[in-house]
């Protein structure tokens, strides 16, 4: 049984989102293969959620991740001191950067220029051709998530989406949307983590 069929067993009202999860599985393993990053953002609880779901993909989820002979060796080279024990102690890395972090740079934007671009001055910087954002929005209208999309767009990002049954403002703007078949904002975010988790589970099991 693979990651998604799990999901489905055990949320069966997600079914009616498998194939975008699965598309969502596909964009960020060729992502990832490439060298690229996924880029992510909420407000709130889905804040929370983009640092959780970052923090599952930047370090060894359930399978193990050991650093490659290359990434060995060259920590080895640098300090044979340390190399070997940083060697033995890190893991290999997907990379992805919640945009809830950088406070100062957060607070400043917010204060010399308008907080609700503060995600999108973020994703602008750090999006690049082949990456993945991902926006979090429970309504699908946080206007802050959806600055950050079309900032990310413009730097060659394919974005996704993870909402609400009704998907508010997102329709039409992410590149996919995901909409679990909830309305409440505590549904909605019930429904996320287990979303994400495959999505995590997934990824990881291609590529290590």
């Amino acid at each position: 049984m693979n990651h998604l069929d799990d999901l489905i067993l055990r949320y069966p009202a997600l079914e009616a989102c498998a194939p975008q999860i699965t598309l969502a599985c596909e964009a960020l393993t060729t992502c990832f293969r490439k060298g690229g990053k996924l880029v992510l953002c909420g407000n709130g609880g889905s804040c929370a959620d983009a640092d959780h779901m970052a923090g599952e993909l930047m370090k060894s989820f359930v399978k193990q991740r050991p650093l490659n002979a290359d990434a060995v060796l060259a920590l080895e080279k640098i300090d044979p001191q340390r190399g070997p024990a940083l060697a033995k102690a890190l893991q290999t890395p997907l990379c992805a950067i919640s945009l809830n972090g950088l406070p100062a740079l957060s607070s400043a934007f917010a204060n010399d220029v308008d907080p609700v671009y503060q995600y999108a001055q973020q994703a602008f910087a750090y999006a690049a051709p082949g990456d993945v954002f991902l926006g979090i929005s429970t309504s699908g209208n946080a206007e802050n998530v959806l600055a950050a999309a079309v900032a990310a767009k413009a730097r060659g990002a394919y974005a996704i989406g993870l909402t609400g049954e009704h998907g508010g403002q997102m329709n039409g703007l992410f590149d996919l949307l995901i909409k679990v078949p909830a309305s409440e904002t505590y549904k909605i975010q019930e429904l996320h983590l287990p979303v994400y988790h495959a999505i995590c589970l997934q990824v990881e099991d291609v590529l290590f």
